[in-house]
C-alpha cells in the first residue's frame, strides 16, 4: 500500500505527452494489455515502445500490472482525481506562476464566450462555497 506522502511525491513527477495519453487510455479502459494500449494510441507506435513506456510508468508508480497467463494487464495505480489534481497544479505552476486567479482569468477571458449562463452560475456557487470554507 502506498502512503499519502509517497503518492504526493509520485504525483509531483511530470508525465510526457505520450505517458499522459497512455494514462488516459488506462483510466478509460480500467485495465489493458500493451497491445490494447497500442491500438488506442495515435501515431502507430511500436509494441516495444508501448511496453517500454508502460514499464516507465510502472517505475514512476503510476501504473501496476498483473500477469494473466502470458500477458501483462496494466491498470492505474493512482486514482484519476489525484492525477488530475497534480496535473492541474503543475499547469498552474508552469503557465500561471502558481496563481489560480490568473488561470481563472485566462479561462474566462479566452474561453468565456463558450461558457453558458448555467455554468457561470455553478462556478459562482463554487466560489461562494470556497469563500465559506466549504467544498463540493
Amino acid at each position: 500500500m502506498v502512503d499519502s506522502k509517497d503518492m504526493s511525491q509520485k504525483l509531483q513527477m511530470t508525465l510526457s505527452r505520450r505517458e499522459r495519453q497512455i494514462m488516459d487510455i488506462l483510466y478509460r479502459r480500467g485495465r489493458a494489455t500493451g497491445a490494447e494500449v497500442m491500438e488506442d494510441l495515435a501515431g502507430q507506435p511500436s509494441y516495444s515502445t508501448v511496453r517500454t513506456q508502460l514499464r516507465v510508468l510502472e517505475n514512476k508508480g503510476f501504473v501496476r500490472h498483473e500477469e494473466e497467463g502470458l500477458r501483462y494487464v496494466y491498470f492505474p495505480a493512482v486514482p484519476r482525481h489525484s492525477a488530475r489534481r497534480s496535473a492541474l497544479r503543475h499547469l498552474v505552476d508552469t503557465f500561471f506562476d502558481g496563481s489560480t486567479e490568473r488561470l481563472v482569468s485566462a479561462l474566462l477571458g479566452g474561453e468565456g464566450r463558450r461558457i453558458t449562463r448555467e455554468e457561470l452560475d455553478r462556478i459562482a456557487e463554487l466560489v461562494a462555497d470556497a469563500k465559506k470554507g466549504g467544498s463540493r
